[in-house]
């Protein structure tokens, strides 16, 4: 679960997060050879391999509207399924519950990408919000706003 970036419009004006699965951690020793380098000593870069989820329909941040938001992976085969990440970035894990009801993407288990895992998708996900109870008080500590 990561904030959105400010300049993501396609994203922005639905939903506050995006959400991925995380499908590798890596990290790379790099040397920094262009314009303002310092020296010629490589530099560890960590970062995460992902496969976002996008939105379905409209989400509500509001507790009172009593649905978890709805989520489902875009095809493999659309450019901006997979991407990058700075570990830095990522505010917390979240539950992702598959929608049973809906069945599988792919009901034969043959899927496109070995690497993307998606032969064991399912044709649509929820994300699960969790509350978590501090002197009265509900904090939800996924999408929603603090009341008390």
């Amino acid at each position: 679960m990561v904030l959105i970036d400010v300049g993501d419009d396609e994203y922005a004006n639905h939903h506050p997060f995006r959400y991925a699965r995380v499908l590798g951690v890596y990290h790379v020793n790099a040397v920094y050879i262009g314009p303002g380098m310092v020296d010629y000593q490589p530099h560890r870069i960590e970062f995460l391999w992902v496969r976002w989820y996008q939105v379905q329909g409209t989400s509500s941040p509001l507790w009172g509207n009593y649905k978890l938001d709805r989520i489902q992976f875009p095809p493999v085969a659309d450019d901006d399924a997979f991407g990058f990440i700075d570990p830095s970035d990522v505010l917390r894990g979240c539950h992702i519950i598959p929608s049973f009801a809906r069945g599988k993407s792919h009901p034969d288990g043959r899927g496109l990408s070995l690497c993307g895992h998606d032969s064991s998708d399912w044709a649509g996900y929820y994300v699960n919000r969790y509350v978590h109870m501090i002197n009265r008080c509900m904090i939800f500590l996924t999408p929603l706003p603090q009341i008390c």
